[in-house]
């Protein structure tokens, strides 16, 4: 393994900040991110301090490493999940304290940035100026750019290491995925994405805008060996039939129905049949928590009826976990304050409960392998 340098931690230290403080309020939520603080460092003072020495001793660290990206800055439904990463983690740390997992702290969001492509040249400078206090600095300002800046160098510095993210809205993925395919090609690996949704993301843009939450999935396919490489499951919420997304994009499907219709375990053997052949070394999770039927997570932008059961999912995960290496994730789209079910606090604690199953699950397929 590279010994990492100085600069790639001078990096980590201006790009990122501790745990739970990826959403920039003074008093909001106050209480709950220093009980993270708290779970994590054992103190609520000192944070930075501790945090900045925790980050140089990653070498040493667990195989999974946390990553919290608190935007919903590429949503555009109900807004919210900017609190998904202080929420999870709390979720975890509460129901799994035997968890392995290093946490490498959270994205610093700047929330109504997306990605600097859209920005000028003033707005480059303003915004540089109040994250690095340098408005020369040559580090990026928007979520997305700075999560896929950061992590290039992270998996140069770390291969055997893997990231799971926590968002924040779908469109965080991109970024998460595309570090992840271009190291692991670059290393001469075949990587497939598992992707778990309600909706396809597959959009070439939303309202003129080609990185968002519904259209991460179409701008990562250049850097899988194959488009079909990129399997979705639990789809059910799309104008267009599974037809017009398998033919034009050449990506695999797998809609809520025929789950219900067929029963999870054919679902599984499709999956395994169409992989068997296409020497894949490791797998990517992506799960949205929309693919979860409403009744169980409905803490999120877009709950959608008629979707899969968390055990139908983990039902899905442990089978393929036991075919191939899952070495990347993602959990997106909890929105923890926000309630479309008229459930309110019990809508956002069976959502975590669910979410922290499925996440408990791939933070210790991650640590294995």
């Amino acid at each position: 393994m590279t010994k990492p340098n100085s600069d790639f931690f001078q990096k980590l230290a201006n790009c990122l900040c501790p745990p739970g403080n990826g959403v920039f309020t003074v008093n909001t939520a106050k209480e709950r991110k220093e009980a993270l603080h708290s779970a994590l460092y054992g103190k609520t003072d000192g944070i930075e301090t501790l945090w900045k020495e925790s980050i140089n001793n990653i070498s040493a660290q667990d195989k999974a490493v946390i990553l919290g990206i608190a935007s919903d800055c590429g949503g555009g439904i109900l807004r919210g999940a900017n609190w998904g990463p202080l929420f999870l983690r709390s979720s975890l740390l509460k129901q799994y304290p035997e968890l392995k997992a290093f946490d490498l702290g959270d994205i610093r969001v700047i929330p109504h940035l997306l990605h600097d492509k859209y920005l000028n040249d003033a707005t480059l400078a303003n915004c540089r100026r109040a994250l690095y206090q340098d408005e020369q600095s040559n580090y990026p300002v928007s979520p997305l750019s700075i999560t896929e800046d950061v992590l290039h160098d992270f998996y140069a510095q770390y291969p055997d290491k893997g990231i799971f993210g926590i968002g924040g809205d779908h469109s965080i993925s991109y970024p998460l995925t595309k570090a992840y395919l271009q190291a692991k090609k670059a290393n001469g690996k075949r990587t497939a994405i598992i992707h778990f949704d309600a909706h396809t993301d597959l959009l070439k843009e939303r309202l003129g805008i080609d990185l968002c939450f519904g259209s991460w999935c179409t701008h990562i396919l250049e850097d899988l060996h194959e488009n079909h490489h990129l399997i979705q499951v639990g789809i059910r919420s799309s104008g267009k039939p599974k037809s017009h997304w398998e033919g034009t994009f050449g990506v695999k499907q797998h809609w809520a129905h025929e789950i219900k219709e067929k029963g999870v375990d054919a679902v599984i053997e499709s999956i395994k049949a169409q992989l068997a052949p296409e020497n894949i070394d490791e797998l990517y999770v992506s799960f949205d928590i929309d693919a979860l039927d409403e009744e169980f997570a409905s803490a999120t932008g877009t709950p959608e009826p008629n979707g899969l059961s968390p055990e139908e999912a983990m039902k899905i995960l442990k089978a393929l976990a036991d075919n191939y290496p899952i070495t990347g994730a993602d959990m997106m789209e909890i929105a923890p304050f926000t309630d479309s079910s008229g459930r309110g606090a019990v809508s956002a604690t069976s959502t975590l409960n669910a979410a922290s199953e499925i996440s408990a699950f791939l933070l210790n397929q991650m640590n294995k392998n």
